[in-house]
């Protein structure tokens, strides 16, 4: 069953790759429980098909980092793009896409999250296997306030600037 608006995010695990050791983070990919991590926040969550694919590297990325003080003037306090790749791509990807410190690349490596949110979807027909759908959500202390699903093959609701228009 996909979540919708009033849920509360499911229990479960992402990934991150740390470049800097810090207390309680080790360098390397770390694991994360979403519970812990969303308690008494606001997180802008977007979700895409893969790291380095077109429209995830020339729109959505981009779009979340160049509007990320807008977000975060609107109250929110991270940004984390989930996508179905391991905490290396993503982190390669972060950079890349000069997001780090500004947006947080999630792994869902296995598409367990993706899956948990019914939000996953089968692309073998590209040689992909089971990713996430192309979606943006807000959550405050865990609990989804918006919710925006693209239609398959679609970027016209999952965009920072829709997530913005809702704050």
């Amino acid at each position: 069953m996909t979540i919708k608006i009033g849920d509360k995010l499911p229990e479960g695990t992402l990934a991150e790759f740390i470049e800097t050791e810090t207390e309680g983070c080790s360098l390397g990919p770390n694991t994360f429980n979403v519970q812990d991590l969303v308690k008494g926040k606001k997180i802008a969550i977007f979700g895409l098909p893969g790291a380095y694919t077109p429209t995830c590297s020339a729109q959505h990325v981009p779009g979340y980092v160049k509007h990320a003080e807008e977000l975060k003037a609107k109250g929110v306090d991270e940004i984390w793009c989930i996508s179905v790749n391991d905490a290396f791509v993503m982190g390669a990807w972060g950079r890349d896409q000069k997001a780090t410190g500004i947006v947080r690349f999630m792994a869902d490596g296995n598409a367990a999250y993706s899956k948990a949110l019914g939000l996953d979807a089968d692309f073998s027909k590209f040689g992909m296997g089971t990713r996430s759908q192309r979606y943006s959500l807000l959550a405050e202390d865990g609990v989804v306030t918006q919710l925006n699903i693209e239609q398959g093959g679609k970027f016209e609701v999952s965009n920072a600037e829709t997530l913005l228009g809702q704050l």
